[in-house]
């Protein structure tokens, strides 16, 4: 029932202004313009790109299954409406720590690691250093190469020492029993196998979806855990380098936004970049979602933020083309701005 509350969620966030499609672009990490949009105007940032390989098919079942129990309601043009009862379950799934916007999937990078040092540490303890990888991918077995020499592993007290991160970190994070269990019970050692996914959800008598999810969110609070101590936890630090995106900007906005650091207009960006200037004003807004230093008074004024958040609050709704018609002196690229900013604007 997790994912149906995640989804309940995201569906309550959006306000019944986007299509039943909208939630399933979010958590597949989608790259457009329209679902970054949304990240931002519907502060969603926690929920992108969680679910990465979610299939159509799956998340059809799952909507059908609601619509079934009543939770939600869908019209034929795509539009939907919540009931009472699907927004007070929506409650439910704020309880799990998510943050995708920043990890972007690379979560999975960092198990990864861990869990090929864990299997070679645990064979080198047994004097078997001839073993199956359980990792296949020759970056991962590079990288963890390099710790196991940089950590001089060879003297034997490696195992030891990340051990004792592993339990001191996860004990002090927060974090429930059963979501610590399903992540080392991932792991692999001498002769002991991890569990999979299947394994686990019999176990717990969860999903497999739900299961997957509660290991996305303890990756994620753990390693956020890690990164805010780095100095008590030097191994596993290590592990957990690179895997917050620091910019969390497209390529392409990235460029956008190094070219109007340099003064250039966005007239001129979009004709240096040969882009249209509706792409450059997505790149802008995506700036000003992601870099709190970037100021969109140089685009909108104080005085009109101001009159879109009071719209916002007053009509109760995020809709463009609505709050167009309540501040029709604005465009919709600035309107945009003010939404993407949200309530950090003007404060």
């Amino acid at each position: 029932m997790i994912f149906e509350q995640i989804l309940l969620q995201i569906f309550h966030n959006f306000n019944q202004e986007r299509t039943i499609s909208a939630p399933f672009h979010l958590l597949k990490g989608k790259r457009s313009g329209q679902t970054i949009q949304d990240v931002g105007i519907y502060h969603l940032h926690k929920f992108f790109s969680i679910l990465p390989k979610l299939s159509r098919q799956h998340y059809n079942d799952i909507l059908n299954s609601l619509i079934e129990q009543q939770y939600i309601k869908v019209f034929d043009e795509g539009s939907y409406l919540l009931t009472e009862r699907a927004k007070e379950v929506a409650k439910i799934g704020e309880g799990y720590f998510f943050n995708g916007w920043y990890y972007r999937g690379n979560e999975h990078i960092f198990f990864a690691r861990l869990s090929l040092i864990v299997q070679s540490l645990s064979h080198q303890g047994e004097n078997q250093m001839s073993f199956s990888p359980i990792q296949k991918d020759e970056q991962i077995q590079q990288w963890v190469r390099q710790f196991l020499v940089v950590n001089n592993y060879k003297e034997g007290h490696l195992q030891q020492k990340l051990f004792e991160e592993m339990v001191s970190s996860l004990e002090s994070s927060n974090l429930e029993e059963r979501a610590k269990t399903i992540v080392i019970n991932r792991l692999a050692g001498f002769q002991t196998a991890g569990l999979t996914w299947q394994q686990i959800s019999y176990q717990e008598k969860l999903t497999e979806m739900d299961v997957q999810l509660i290991y996305i969110s303890t990756l994620h609070s753990w390693i956020t855990h890690i990164l805010n101590h780095s100095e008590k936890y030097v191994l596993l630090h290590q592990l957990a380098k690179d895997i917050r995106v620091i910019i969390p900007l497209s390529g392409s906005a990235y460029q956008t936004a190094e070219l109007f650091r340099k003064g250039y207009s966005m007239e001129e960006i979009s004709h240096i970049r040969r882009l249209k200037i509706s792409t450059i004003e997505d790149h802008i807004v995506e700036i000003a979602m992601n870099d709190p230093e970037f100021s969109i008074e140089q685009f909108i004024s104080t005085e009109d933020v101001k009159k879109v958040m009071m719209a916002v609050d007053d009509y109760n709704t995020r809709k463009l083309k609505i709050l167009h018609e309540v501040v029709p002196h604005l465009s919709y690229f600035q309107i945009r701005l003010v939404l993407a900013r949200g309530e950090e604007v003007g404060t």
